[in-house]
């Protein structure tokens, strides 16, 4: 069980951990809006290397127990500020998401902040919901990871 959670900026050392923790098959098909080919390491190393030099967006690496346990953004998209989250599944269901949340709430001051999750991914919509996120309506895109159009729902906190 996972006793501390805390942040830090994304580091290249972080990358190769990243990239697998974004390949697990089972928490790909529960985020649903990834990447087109999780296994492109030459497509995740670009979309980094385009977030990470983009000011408007702050990437952390979420440590459990000082080891890198998933990843947490906020991002600017259509002017709106927005959040995002990976966790390891090695750790799910030990309150590591819901900690780190509160932890980049601390050093993301912007309101409204938004969220989106696939309407299906319980955990996810409890974890925000539990941040003081409010869900505000759907919407239905394409999820890469289903290769289907599936609702998700649009969460903002004011």
């Amino acid at each position: 069980m996972i006793s501390e959670v805390a942040l830090r900026g994304v580091e290249d050392a972080d990358l190769d951990i990243l990239f697998e923790f974004m390949r697990d098959p089972e928490a790909v098909q529960m985020a649903a809006f990834t990447a087109e080919d999780p296994d492109d390491r030459a497509a995740f190393d670009a979309h980094m290397r385009k977030i990470r030099g983009n000011p408007e967006t702050l990437n952390q690496v979420i440590l459990g127990d000082g080891v890198v346990v998933g990843s947490i953004a906020s991002f600017v998209m259509e002017g709106d500020t927005e959040i995002t989250y990976w966790i390891d599944r090695a750790v799910w269901g030990q309150g590591v998401a819901g900690r780190a949340v509160a932890l980049l709430l601390e050093q993301v001051t912007v309101r409204p902040l938004h969220a989106r999750v696939a309407s299906d991914n319980a955990a996810s919509m409890r974890v925000l919901t539990r941040a003081g996120f409010k869900p505000v309506g759907t919407d239905v895109g394409y999820a890469a990871a289903r290769k289907a159009e599936i609702e998700e729902t649009i969460l903002v906190l004011s």
